[in-house]
């Protein structure tokens, strides 16, 4: 261990010692220890190169707004990460990382030779430079560019590793665990709500872990901390997550966390998860995220050893650490001033303090001058020198010039050019920000969401402001979800009033065109590049943003943003608000793709869905088939039968007899509400508000550009209650399109909608003996033809399970279809098959259902439609309420292009030959003799051979079809032409005879 380690300071478990290696290299740290903090420990900043010019580049803060140190991480076999950040990285034994972006070696890299050549790589350089000539770009642009973009390396074999996830619920959720946060969730939890704290750091506390002066209640910081996390532990009704990451803020109080579980053990636990994500609804949320220390830009601004000032007292008094021996401070606030105090009193010296502002506080010039420290006020850095680490410092007085110029030698910088609110999560609910002028900084202002924002991330920077607004909205969020309170207050002693002001970049003394003062670190995005892109014509931050790539790196800007936005600002004189910012989308900080994924991968990641019913088919011999996000029965073989005697066999029991069913992937939407018939009069083609509970209509549903989107039966169990059917693709579709609309255009509706699709199992019974299968087991329903008519639906019981029954028909046949809770489908359906035998009941599969429905000419939307197809186009015109004033569509069917007759239209064809089967898809012509490319009228979307009618049938779309009854057309297939004679759509029973026979 170096001499960098400071004796008696930190929070690290000195008593265990623990092995790493960087590049190769072994070197030591201690429990509690993050890669960061112990290679600072061993005196090493270099560690990485920056993106566009492979600058050196060190560590620059102590969190995850780090830009600069990412690592590749090795823990074992397979396990392998890029971009990892060392700030937040903990030691562990056996840990092996890596620095990225650089060839050969850290400290001689050949991509250096980009710095040399930066006048070629300026701001949209890659918009102008790879023109010309344009055969270049495939051979050698590209290849290269591919070549040289990205960070780090990717894996090369499988994750091992697992993750979980869990769903929770809680009434207050506090995320971040400083002072603000603390007092939050101690009020909170003392009401007895539910509270959840989660923070991104192994440790909570926050700011208090670097605290050292002021006191609270008569202790420090750190006494305090101790006992509020001690009694949030004891509390039931609480929940600590430390090392948990709150990266996405959504709609209605859903907030995503990640929970990092193994990754600091040096051996975890067989089967242990390495990470689990968190689905978190909370009634309400207090958000105490703290603020990020803005960077100065300065030329030179980010050689290794330039760092943030209160990273570098986070380094001293949380990890025991001094991150240089010969130290100068540049700031323009006067938290500077408190990382400058402590390291001198740690015995490190600081040889000036450099502060941009004429006025300093007096009681902190006075304590600097009694440390030994220079004080340089109203003086500024111009640039800073030092190959793979900073060696010394230009300063010069900020109305001086050159000639009063003086060079500090120092090992380490530190700058502060104040503090930015973060303001990430708030920003993902859409939340608005108002502009701070004084501290020119966006603050929260009107929220979306049941949240607060609290502590330095409500510019309510000082520990009394934290914990005084942290108790109120702890208090106050307990109270808002059901819990009486009231808040606490805290005896702060000790506390600075902390105070500065905000710049752009720094003057500097040289040529300006040569300056690189750093905005963007990670992308290497300087001043001069934003004000480039000012010059070329970009105003808007978000266009300026793009142009540069500033804030675009994985940090998402945290330590840019604000820097671009002053200078952009003061580029096109205009204020910050009037420029932008911009957005902020999850995640916060970067998330892997394996907590994403959680349980869903492998065998699992694309999970076949089966119905309750599955397994007993499968013990039936059924061959399968998928069907959208399901696994259906296709057939049910009989010994030595192939897929076409089986069908023939399944569709001719079930036209003479009873045949059964598996109909439970149906999509099912419950429609809840006052206003639910409204809903669905507006959703749908049909009339809905005046169909009668019991009764059932099918219901047709178009898009906005008037095309079928999906059909399915529809009926009320209620005045207020709808039982919504849909296809098995169109399931999520239909649900999704339905809250939009009732989001976005029908919002005063009291309506709400739930997906049941999983809830019921549903088993379908056709056939001219259904009924009387059906009755012995039917509880509270009268069966009969008067009582229960075609399309009508009940709720009774079967074999004493709850059921919702319909009588409706898929097959052309007399037909009910039994919906029962999911758990009890498979008992329902062997209770029937038992019941049925007498009949010879016969269980079918997709493919025979889809065979009894061509017969009758119903559709299959996706099959025989295929998103450019009308109701009238389809033959269902019938099913547009004539009488409606409005629905989902309705104006573009008076489009004139709507109603043109050569339209494609659904009609019937029978082949010449009776034992032609067409192929599905196949293309139809007119003129079986026009010269190739022949013009194509339409084309085969169903085709089957008809045991019932002992020849194959199809349907098709053709143009003008439904005035093309009784012509012939031609299909042209690779050996012959086929002739078919246009047809209705209906080829069994036109006269509806068998629904009630």
């Amino acid at each position: 261990m170096s001499d960098f380690r400071v004796a008696n300071r930190g929070r690290v478990n000195r008593n265990r010692r623990v092995s790493f290696s960087f590049n190769g290299q072994t070197f030591n740290g201690f429990e509690g220890d993050t890669v960061a903090s112990a290679l600072l420990a061993n005196g090493v900043h270099l560690v990485g190169r920056s993106f566009k010019y492979h600058r050196p580049r060190g560590i620059l803060s102590a969190g995850s707004e780090e830009p600069n140190a990412l690592l590749g991480v090795a823990r074992g076999p397979g396990r392998f990460e890029p971009n990892t950040r060392a700030t937040v990285l903990e030691i562990s034994n056996g840990l092996k990382t890596s620095s990225q972006n650089h060839w050969p070696s850290l400290k001689r890299d050949v991509g250096a030779v980009n710095d040399a050549l930066y006048m070629l790589f300026s701001a949209g350089f890659y918009y102008k430079t790879f023109m010309w000539p344009k055969s270049f770009w495939n051979k050698v642009y590209e290849p290269v560019i591919r070549g040289a973009a990205g960070l780090g390396k990717s894996p090369t074999e499988p994750d091992p590793d697992r993750y979980s996830s869990r769903f929770v619920h809680c009434d207050v959720l506090v995320v971040g665990s400083g002072p603000a946060g603390l007092a939050a969730a101690l009020e909170a939890g003392r009401s007895g709500a539910k509270v959840m704290l989660v923070d991104e750091q192994a440790e909570f506390g926050g700011s208090l872990l670097s605290e050292t002066d002021a006191s609270i209640d008569g202790g420090t910081g750190w006494t305090f901390l101790e006992k509020a996390v001690g009694e949030l532990s004891a509390m039931p009704n609480v929940t600590l997550l430390p090392r948990t990451t709150a990266f996405g803020y959504y709609h209605q109080n859903f907030v995503g966390l990640c929970q990092r579980l193994t990754d600091h053990l040096p051996s975890a636990p067989d089967g242990a998860p390495r990470e689990r994500m968190w689905k978190v609804r909370a009634k309400q949320v207090v958000l105490a995220q703290g603020s990020i220390e803005r960077p100065l830009v300065f030329h030179g601004n980010d050689r290794p050893g330039v760092m943030l000032a209160g990273s570098a007292r986070s380094y001293l008094n949380r990890y025991g650490v001094k991150v240089g021996n010969e130290v100068v401070v540049v700031t323009s606030h006067d938290s500077a001033w408190l990382a400058a105090l402590d390291l001198a009193r740690a015995g490190v010296k600081v040889s000036a303090i450099v502060d941009i502002r004429s006025i300093v506080d007096a009681e902190l010039k006075a304590e600097a001058e009694a440390a030994g420290i220079e004080v340089l006020q109203g003086w500024t850095v111009t640039g800073t020198k030092g190959r793979l680490r900073v060696e010394s410092v230009r300063v010069t007085p900020v109305n001086g010039g050159a000639a009063q110029a003086r060079t500090l030698s120092c090992d380490a910088l530190l700058m502060s050019g104040g503090w930015t609110p973060s303001l990430h999560l708030f920003s993902h609910t859409q939340g608005k920000l108002e502009w701070r002028e004084d501290g020119q900084t966006f603050l929260p202002a009107t929220q979306k969401e049941e949240c607060r924002c609290v502590g330095a991330g409500n510019g309510d920077f000082g520990l009394a402001n934290a914990l005084a607004g942290g108790a109120n909205a702890g208090a106050a969020a307990a109270f808002d979800a059901g819990f009486p309170t009231r808040s606490s207050t805290y005896e702060v002693g000790g506390e600075r009033r902390l105070t500065g002001v905000t710049s752009r970049e720094l003057p500097t003394d040289l040529n300006p065109s040569k300056a690189k003062a750093f905005v963007d670190f990670q992308n290497d995005v300087t001043a001069k590049d934003i004000r480039l892109a000012v010059r070329e014509g970009f105003r808007s931050i978000e266009h300026i943003k793009r142009y540069t790539t500033n804030g675009m790196a994985t940090d998402q800007g945290k330590t840019s943003n604000i820097n671009g936005l002053a200078i952009a600002s003061d580029a096109v004189q205009r204020p910050a608000p009037a420029v932008g910012l911009t957005t902020f989308r999850p995640p916060y900080t970067p998330t892997t793709f394996g907590a994403f994924c959680g349980y869903n991968r492998g065998r699992l990641f694309d999970v076949t869905r089966k119905t309750a019913i599955d397994a007993w088919a499968e013990e039936h011999g059924a061959v399968f088939e998928p069907v959208s996000l399901w696994r259906r029965a296709w057939y049910f073989p009989k010994t030595g039968e192939d897929m076409h005697t089986a069908v023939a066999r399944e569709c001719k029991a079930t036209r003479e007899s009873v045949g059964i069913f598996d109909a439970s992937t149906l999509g099912k939407i419950e429609i809840v509400g006052p206003d639910a018939a409204e809903f669905l009069n507006r959703m749908y083609t049909n009339p809905w508000t005046k169909l009668e509970p019991g009764r059932t209509r099918y219901g047709v549903l178009l898009g906005e550009d008037g095309f079928i989107r999906d059909d399915g039966v529809i009926g009320p169990l209620s005045k207020d209650r709808f039982h919504v059917t849909t296809t098995t693709g169109g399931a999520a579709r239909v649900l999704n399109m339905m809250e939009d609309y009732l989001q976005t255009e029908f919002p005063e509706l009291r309506v709400w909608l739930t997906s049941t699709t999983e809830q019921w199992s549903v088993i379908a019974l056709n056939g001219p003996n259904a009924r009387k299968l059906l009755e012995p087991l039917i509880e509270g329903i009268d069966l009969s033809d008067d009582a229960f008519p075609h399309m009508s639906i009940a709720e009774g019981k079967i074999a004493g399970v709850p059921t919702r029954l319909f009588r409706m028909s898929f097959t052309g046949e007399r037909g009910y279809e039994v919906n029962v809770p999911a758990r009890f489908g498979r008992a329902i359906w062997e209770k029937l098959i038992e019941a049925g035998k007498p009949y010879g009941i016969t269980p079918y599969g997709t493919e025979a259902m889809h065979v009894l429905r061509a017969e009758k000419g119903y559709i299959i939307v996706g099959q025989d439609t295929d998103g450019t197809l009308t109701p009238d186009d389809a033959g269902l015109g019938w099913a547009i309420g004539k009488a409606k004033p409005d629905f989902v569509g309705k104006r573009s069917l008076s489009r004139p292009d709507m109603l043109k007759a050569d339209r494609k239209q659904l009609v019937g064809l029978l082949t010449e030959d009776p034992k032609t089967v067409l192929e599905e898809g196949a293309q139809i012509v007119l003129d079986p003799n026009q010269p190739v490319p022949m013009k194509m009228v339409g084309h085969v979307t169903s085709s089957y051979w008809s045991v019932a009618l002992g020849r194959s049938i199809a349907l098709a779309v053709v143009e003008g079809g439904q005035g093309r009854m009784g012509e012939t057309v031609h299909i042209p297939m690779p050996n012959e032409t086929l002739r078919a004679t246009v047809t209705g759509t209906v080829f069994f029973d036109p006269d509806n005879s068998r629904l009630s026979a």
